[in-house]
């Protein structure tokens, strides 16, 4: 079969210094999927002065704020260990999720 290039989702890119794994091309898919691929760039994704509420207004739907969580979560679990943190507090929300953060 040769060697693995992409094992679930993380692609392997061998060099002299060692193995180097990325997961550039599923951060794209996800943008891509959930037409995030626009958005621009920040160096600090969650500010720390922003505070999160539950929501009292109109709801976005349940099941495409999982699947953002849920795509996030695996890409922290597997290659970015920085973004838990970030990817946690949202989560904390998926029962009732809105526009606002």
């Amino acid at each position: 079969m040769g060697i693995a290039n992409v094992i679930f989702g993380v692609k392997l890119n061998r060099t002299n210094e060692g193995i180097r794994i990325t997961q550039s091309h599923y951060i794209e898919k996800i943008l891509k999927r959930f037409d995030y691929l626009k958005c621009k760039p920040v160096r600090t994704p969650y500010g720390p002065s922003i505070k999160l509420k539950k929501n009292y207004g109109e709801s976005v739907s349940q099941l495409r704020h999982s699947q953002i969580i849920r795509s996030l979560m695996y890409l922290a679990n597997c290659s970015r260990p920085d973004i838990f943190y970030i990817v946690g507090r949202p989560s904390r929300y998926t029962s009732n999720p809105d526009h606002s953060r």
